[in-house]
């Protein structure tokens, strides 16, 4: 008898429909409640960055680098709890909503109040009271902007079934319809853990904060396409190279965290970006705008 898959290993045998044991469903729910659980810790850091910054210390903030590598790690968890839950066969209603909202406190919620914390809040206010005011409410409106963006796009994804994006790519490669807000989250940690989490106190910086959010939230309830991984089997064989690869890929995370994190996530954020501005400039000189000539008077 061949070796049992790991769905059926899981497999109740007193269940006449074969499910799943009632004790498997808990494995992803565990996951997701550890990602709302790094979402909480970043909002807790992110208020106690933002106290210790007020009271003098505006160097480098241990508990902004806390907030932001709670967010990082979460990214992780939230790839995890999905797969988990599909190689268990253990995917139900109940997993999809609570991930959601778990997701709206750790993609939303938490680096909203980081980005604000962090990127404005503490902007010098030599600069002239008028731009620190109005920056910093300006700050505020796009990070509850972000917040709502990335609770749409949550909705978006929960109720489309098999959505198309507005430049469809290769019909055997799967995509998410605009940034998923995880990704739109790990740009957000990986800029304030790149940084030495000290935050910002030049205002040209942080107004370039605010246009870089802005433009976050605007790309979450896009239409572009953004590649997804969920088609990448983790369990499949792999080359010698492949490991390799995967091997040297830790190494630069282990020993280089900062730009290696930054790069991956700056990669994927303009990766549809670029998709999109490469498919534009394709169909202009693919199907060129006809020139209208003008009549003899």
């Amino acid at each position: 008898m061949g070796r049992l898959s790991l769905p059926e290993r899981l497999i109740d045998p007193n269940s006449p429909d074969r499910r799943p044991r009632r004790a498997a469903y808990a494995l992803p729910t565990l996951f997701t409640a550890g990602n709302a659980l790094l979402g909480f810790l970043a909002i807790l850091k992110s208020f106690q960055g933002a106290l210790l910054a007020a009271s003098g210390q505006l160097g480098h903030s241990p508990n902004f680098e806390v907030a932001a590598k709670a967010i990082g790690v979460a990214v992780f968890l939230d790839g995890l709890d999905g797969r988990i839950a599909r190689m268990t066969n253990t995917t139900s209603d109940f997993g999809r909503e609570m991930d959601s909202l778990a997701d709206v406190i750790t993609f939303g919620v938490a680096p909203a109040v980081l980005a604000v914390s962090w990127g404005v809040q503490f902007v010098d206010g030599t600069t002239g009271a008028f731009v620190a005011d109005h920056l910093r409410q300006m700050g505020y409106f796009i990070a509850f902007l972000f917040l709502l963006c990335g609770a749409v796009r949550l909705a978006r994804f929960n109720v489309q079934k098999n959505p198309v994006p507005k430049n469809p790519g290769k019909p055997d490669r799967k995509y998410f319809v605009g940034l998923p807000i995880p990704a739109a989250a790990a740009l957000v940690a990986a800029i304030v853990f790149a940084a030495d989490s000290a935050p910002i106190e030049y205002w040209p910086l942080s107004l370039a904060w605010l246009v870089l959010m802005a433009l976050l939230a605007f790309l979450m309830v896009s239409t572009w396409r953004y590649r997804s991984m969920k088609d990448v089997q983790l369990l499949a064989p792999r080359s010698p190279l492949t490991v390799i690869v995967w091997g040297g890929f830790f190494y630069l995370i282990w020993n280089f965290p900062e730009p290696v994190l930054l790069a991956m996530a700056v990669t994927y954020v303009g990766s549809g970006i670029v998709v999109r501005l490469g498919g534009i400039v394709k169909r202009r000189l693919r199907h060129p705008v006809p020139r209208t000539e003008s009549l003899p008077g």
